[in-house]
């Protein structure tokens, strides 16, 4: 080893070129593939170098074998980060980057191991550990960190300062979306932006992000109220204090103790309170009103959160990777984000990848999903940073999930956009009222699902419906069955006392032999009193519901299983009953409308509720247009030329309704209706039996100008098209 490592000192090699980084904070060793790997070597424990504040940070850098000419420097950068309790990665994760010839950096963010989270660490600098604790991605101290030492690396002329890029998962996704959402602006601790630059003054900017199972709005994952939604613009954190996913947040929060981490002491620090926090939420509600659970609230949106990151600059292009089965980072975190950007920013290039991708509790992994969102980041970082290659795809790639676990997932389906991935609906209506008990719920059930201590993604439970819940069961899926794609949603009428109480929902596919299987869920704050028509999602999913399998939901007062952690959702204090009523469940799906039957429809208008508006995807009519041409009365029948839509799989069962204004009176009524069907694309002309009422209305008002819709039964019941009723003239 000592004549090896000699040998590559001598003059005339390239490869002693990069000693060190970071002003020889951190040694570089060439390794036997030739890669220059810059960490701590002969059983250091640590190789730090201090941050803007002064806290000491573990880091790894790595760089591509030295070239055999030319100069050795300016490579483009990814930077790689952990996640939560993680710590910096390693060569052997590096090595795909490096082998594409760009420079690698990682970072053990403050608080963690040997960045001040481990009792060595800290006793090897006090001073500088002294704030080293866990700070949840503050943008104003871990992002700032990143930036900072990719600065450094550029001023000692190993980076390029305009090919810089950003990858990780759940903690380190979080990392990455932030320095995308910034892209070319750093936040000082006061919480104002200014240009990114290194510590020399060149202007730097991030190039690209692949951040996958994170979040944008981490309030809102840790705590949903049940406000965003997936066809709107902007979906900010809104409305009432949300219900805590416990289980999962204990989980992190113990396991980022044992990591080891360091949290500041309770109250300490009130931005990183993380302690305090915790109690806080676990003690329960009443939130709302409390200055101290909203000044949580302010922290977390204000400084950790890239949603909340001035949008006024396009961020940087964003590939997009998020879980289905995901309970923690679910596929609105991802969503909420790419709605916003794309009303702001028309021209951002964003794309979204969502299936099975394992990581967090209940997901599972998928080798065709990991298989295709590993080269699609090459691809992305290809395009994007070294401004090669062909343009990638910008879209939405869905996978669904598929059981047992070891299959692989479903599709993939494409779309240009999320709107277009569901061509249809299924829907479901019950105008009645039905109530939701207090103490409704299955603990055992509830403990199936959870996702820390449950069964995971294919676990299966009793599906005969709970006592006391609110539960609504479509039929049975025909021949060839269907498969959703997208947020179930519900929209109701609310009727709830006290300024406590929630709802948890769930979505399961009950199989013919009775047995259920969880396939999406949420979490649900009403507005107290009522009754208000109030519409929340399901968390996103992709599911084939088989043939004879139906679709149930289970509205309960909690998602609570009792386990060690606690259950998925923190019961409420002081639940009360809640009655339901006028509900409706919107399933989009994969298949065309018409399809199976007529048992998909086409996508309703959106409920679009008050603050809120429809995103430019889904803002367009989704009614079909059927007529064509004019509507004539001929006899007892009526005559019309009908075109099918090429979106739909077929039209049938037409129906006429007419429209009049007399002396600025109103009046419709139905004025024919028959049974037709044509495939999609197709067009023909038809007669209809006209009703008593439209003859001896249309005899007594001839000369009335009347309009008509004519909707079938694949359409939304909205108008459709208005034309004139033309009389046929008598000779």
């Amino acid at each position: 080893m000592i004549a090896i490592g000699a040998a590559l000192a001598l003059p005339g090699t390239a490869s002693a070129a990069i000693s060190d980084v970071f002003d020889g904070d951190v040694e570089c060793r060439v390794q036997g593939d030739g890669v220059r790997f810059c960490s701590n070597f002969d059983g250091a424990p640590r190789s730090t170098t201090k941050t803007f504040d002064g806290v000491p940070l573990d880091v790894n850098v790595a760089f591509p074998p030295a070239p055999a000419s030319g100069p050795d420097g300016d490579y483009p950068l990814v930077m790689l980060f952990h996640g939560y309790g993680g710590d910096k990665i390693g060569l052997a994760s590096m090595q795909r980057f490096l082998d594409a010839g760009y420079a690698t950096f990682s970072i053990t963010d403050r608080g963690f191991h040997e960045s001040c989270g481990s009792a060595a660490s800290r006793a090897a600098d006090p001073a500088g550990c002294a704030a080293g604790y866990v700070r949840l991605i503050d943008t104003r101290y871990e992002v700032r960190d990143a930036q900072l030492l990719a600065g450094r690396l550029v001023d000692q002329g190993l980076v390029a300062p305009d090919e810089l890029a950003a990858i990780g998962g759940s903690y380190g996704g979080g990392m990455s979306l932030a320095l995308a959402a910034l892209r070319n602006r750093t936040m000082q601790p006061d919480g104002s932006l200014i240009p990114w630059t290194s510590p020399d003054g060149v202007a730097l900017e991030l190039a690209a992000a692949a951040p996958f199972i994170t979040w944008s709005d981490l309030a809102y994952s840790l705590t949903p109220n049940g406000s965003t939604l997936d066809y709107v613009r902007k979906a900010p954190y809104r409305g009432r204090f949300g219900v805590l996913k416990e289980s999962l947040v204990n989980g992190l929060y113990v396991s980022g103790l044992g990591a080891p981490g360091f949290y500041a002491p309770q109250g300490a620090d009130p931005s990183a309170d993380l302690t305090g926090w915790r109690s806080l939420l676990l003690a329960g509600e009443p939130y709302d009103g409390r200055p101290e659970a909203e000044a949580v609230l302010d922290e977390v949106t204000s400084h950790h959160s890239a949603y909340y990151i001035d949008p006024s600059v396009e961020p940087a292009p964003v590939l997009f990777s998020n879980g289905f089965t995901d309970d923690l980072f679910p596929v609105d975190e991802a969503l909420r984000f790419y709605n916003r950007t794309r009303a702001k920013h028309p021209e951002a290039h964003l794309s979204l990848i969502f299936g099975e991708i394992a990581g967090h509790p209940r997901s599972t992994s998928k080798d065709n999903v990991n298989e295709l969102l590993r080269a699609r980041e090459l691809e992305w970082f290809e395009h994007f940073v070294l401004g090669e290659g062909p343009e990638p795809f910008e879209g939405v790639t869905a996978f669904t999930q598929t059981c047992p676990a070891g299959e692989l997932g479903g599709g993939p389906y494409q779309a240009r956009t999320w709107a277009r991935i569901a061509k249809g609906e299924v829907r479901f209506r019950e105008r009645g009222a039905r109530s939701i008990a207090a103490d409704a719920g299955d603990p055992a059930i509830a403990a199936t699902f959870d996702p820390v201590t449950g069964g995971g993604a294919c676990a299966t439970a009793d599906g005969a419906d709970q006592p006391g819940s609110a539960s609504y069961r479509l039929e049975p899926a025909p021949e060839g069955g269907y498969t959703l794609l997208g947020s179930p949603t519900v929209i109701a009428k609310f009727t709830l006392p006290g300024e406590t109480s929630q709802v948890a929902a769930r979505l399961l596919d009950v199989a013919p032999s009775g047995e259920e299987t969880l396939i999406a869920r949420g979490l649900w704050r009403p507005e107290s009193g009522g009754p208000t028509k109030q519409a929340f999602q399901l968390h996103a999913n992709g599911w084939h519901f088989d043939q004879g399998h139906l679709a149930k939901l289970e509205l309960l007062p909690a998602d609570d299983g009792g386990g060690p952690l606690g259950g998925y959702g923190r019961p409420s204090n002081d639940q009360q009953q809640v009655t339901v009523s006028n509900l409706q469940l919107r399933l989009p799906v994969r298949e065309k409308p018409g399809a199976l039957g007529g048992v998909v429809s086409a996508p309703a208008p959106k409920f679009v509720p008050d603050g809120y508006k429809l995103s430019e995807d889904f803002d367009r009519d989704p009614r079909a247009k059927l007529t064509a041409g004019p509507i004539r009365p001929d006899g007892r029948k009526l005559r019309a030329k009908v075109k099918c839509p090429r979106g739909f799989e077929t039209c049938s069962d037409g129906l006429v309704v007419l429209e009049s204004r007399l002396g600025g009176a109103k009046r419709s009524f139905a004025v024919a209706k028959g049974s037709f069907e044509l495939k999609g694309g197709g067009r023909r002309h038809i007669e209809l039996l006209m009703t008593e009422d439209a003859r001896d209305y249309l005899s007594d008002h001839s000369r009335l100008p009347v309009t008509a819709e004519t909707t079938s039964a694949e359409t939304t019941g909205a108008a459709i098209q208005r034309v004139g009723i033309r009389k046929r003239s008598r000779r």
